[in-house]
């Protein structure tokens, strides 16, 4: 599409944004101390144990084709603040804030991921790898994402004895933020080799249009992804988590989604729907 029919498209769009679009960005960032516990490489998934993880490119005014957001939250180097990691409801900070996530580590690292935070289920045997992408590199959070989804990335880790599965070994991916793919294009492709369906929720502007043609050979379950514009903040993932780990179908996990973003954007239910669907929708 070219660039003025895109800007077209946008504008059109823009009535559902205002009324369904971010209205919670707010730079209340996270004060609390960090945790650290200390963790090896391993080698091998331990049965039982299942992980999500979630690629997160922090929101960036500078380096990203996004309307622009205040200097804090559109910082995509400092997590404290951003929008979608240290705001209230960025990542960290609602998670944190969560009685059914328990945090075990948030380690700070430099470069391309600028902190990685995991967290246990209380209740279930569930993990939760986020990994903070500095937003100047959007390109490779969203080349890391699709290469997990597709099972062709494939790492893991040791946390008090246990084994995680990272990326292609996690049971879910998910990826927050601005939708890359409206600004660049991948000479890549992302054909799944190991016959494993991975569970997939991409939370951006327009993902269903725009990720639908890479994600064409990866063999992936798509649990929820968008219509439209939104405001990519953690409830939304947060409640859907909350049906995915006691095994509902994806369509009860899309309404725990939308109904989620229903609230927290003051938008009616319908409209939240509109947005947020299913691969099936």
């Amino acid at each position: 599409m070219s660039k003025p029919r895109l800007l077209t498209v946008l504008l059109f769009f823009s009535v559902l944004f205002f009324s369904c679009g971010n209205k919670t960005g707010k730079n209340e960032s996270d004060k609390q101390n960090d945790i650290t516990v200390d963790y090896d490489l391993g080698s091998a998934d331990e049965s039982g144990i299942k992980t999500i993880h979630v690629f997160v490119a922090l929101c960036d005014n500078k380096y990203q084709g996004i309307t622009r957001v205040s200097a804090a939250l559109g910082n995509g180097q400092n997590i404290n603040t951003n929008l979608y990691w240290g705001a209230r409801y960025g990542i960290r900070s609602y998670f944190k804030r969560s009685d059914e996530w328990e945090l075990l580590t948030a380690q700070k690292k430099k470069d391309i991921i600028l902190e990685r935070l995991i967290f246990r289920h209380k209740e279930k045997n569930y993990f939760l790898i986020a990994d903070a992408y500095d937003g100047k590199y959007i390109k490779q959070c969203t080349l890391d994402f699709l290469n997990s989804g597709s099972g062709n990335q494939k790492d893991t880790l040791k946390i008090n004895g246990k084994t995680l599965g990272l990326g292609g070994n996690a049971a879910l991916v998910a990826y927050i933020g601005h939708d890359g793919l409206m600004d660049f294009q991948l000479s890549e492709t992302f054909i799944n080799t190991d016959n494993i369906k991975r569970d997939m929720i991409i939370l951006a502007c327009f993902s269903k249009r725009y990720f639908t043609p890479v994600l064409e050979q990866a063999n992936v379950n798509i649990l929820v992804w968008t219509t439209n514009l939104m405001a990519p903040e953690a409830y939304t993932l947060h409640d859907a988590l909350t049906g995915y780990v006691t095994g509902e179908t994806n369509e009860e996990i899309r309404e725990r989604a939308a109904a989620a973003y229903a609230r927290y954007q003051k938008c009616s239910i319908n409209a939240a729907k509109g947005l947020l669907v299913t691969e099936k929708r």
